[in-house]
């Protein structure tokens, strides 16, 4: 007969803690001015919903008799914007960008678990890549692309000893090359509209090897370009809470003054010889 007793309560195991100290917490003085900064930042191009149409048809191995769940993603590989039209600004060889195409490629990766033919199988897994690819015709932009367009020139001479010949062995060459931010493009949404099936009509009981699936995505795109900018802000300075010593025509910290036992004729604003002293007789 045993003796363990069914009411007895099993220690619990030990775990080692340590009590956490509490920190002070005092606001960070701040001051503001105003500021012109120029700032080079992304911005944005366009967003667009670019609306996908794909139709694919994926093995199963083993074959399938249920479909139980779909898990879908989508990766961009190629964001890419081609100007089509321009608009010159100023009288600078920079251009303003009125009309591009934008290419867009990538692939849905899908996970597709199914049960199979085998009487309490385990689920099975295929994982597959649906491959896409387009271009969209953009007319409007939030922030129109900026591109500099590069020249050269190349200059001809004539023979020295007869003016009636030109050298060909002599050339005068000028290139200006600019080189351009470049535009790229982040994924923002995917919006998938899917209809799954077999292409032959399975018995309950009956598998099927591959599925059909038509697929359109709705694609939300951010294409941006990095671009010089003039804002008008206020610029923030965070004040730490050490007594700091200001020079000239200012003032001294009321608990940090200056170490003079005799007088030279200067104040010694920058010697580092400064003592402390407590509130109290200042």
């Amino acid at each position: 007969m045993s003796n363990i007793n069914p009411n007895q309560v099993t220690p619990a195991c030990p775990v080692i803690s340590s009590e956490q100290i509490p920190l002070t917490v005092e606001p960070t003085t701040i001051i503001s001015q105003a500021a012109v900064p120029t700032i080079k930042v992304p911005v944005v191009l366009v967003e667009p919903i670019l609306q996908i149409v794909v139709e694919a048809n994926i093995p199963l191995n083993p074959p399938a008799t249920e479909i139980k769940r779909v898990v879908k993603n989508v990766f961009l590989n190629q964001v890419k914007i081609v100007p089509v039209a321009f608009t010159r600004i100023g009288t600078t060889d920079f251009f303003n960008v009125t009309r591009a195409k934008l290419f867009v490629g990538g692939f849905i990766r899908k996970n597709i678990e199914y049960a199979s033919a085998a009487c309490s199988g385990a689920l099975q897994d295929t994982i597959t890549d649906v491959p896409f690819t387009g271009f969209a015709d953009i007319t409007t932009f939030l922030t129109r692309p900026i591109i500099g367009i590069s020249e050269a020139s190349k200059a001809f001479f004539l023979n020295e000893t007869d003016g009636q010949v030109p050298r060909l062995d002599k050339n005068f060459f000028q290139n200006l090359v600019k080189y351009n931010e470049q535009p790229f493009g982040e994924l923002v949404a995917a919006n998938f509209y899917e209809l799954d099936f077999s292409p032959v009509i399975a018995t309950p009981e009956g598998t099927f090897s591959s599925l059909t699936e038509k697929i359109v995505l709705d694609l939300t795109v951010k294409v941006l370009q990095t671009q010089q900018l003039l804002i008008t802000a206020t610029q923030q300075i965070a004040i730490p809470p050490e007594v700091q010593l200001v020079v000239k025509n200012r003032f001294l910290p009321k608990k940090v003054i200056p170490h003079r036992p005799k007088w030279s004729g200067e104040w010694p604003f920058f010697s580092s010889e400064l003592v402390h002293r407590s509130d109290q007789g200042s």
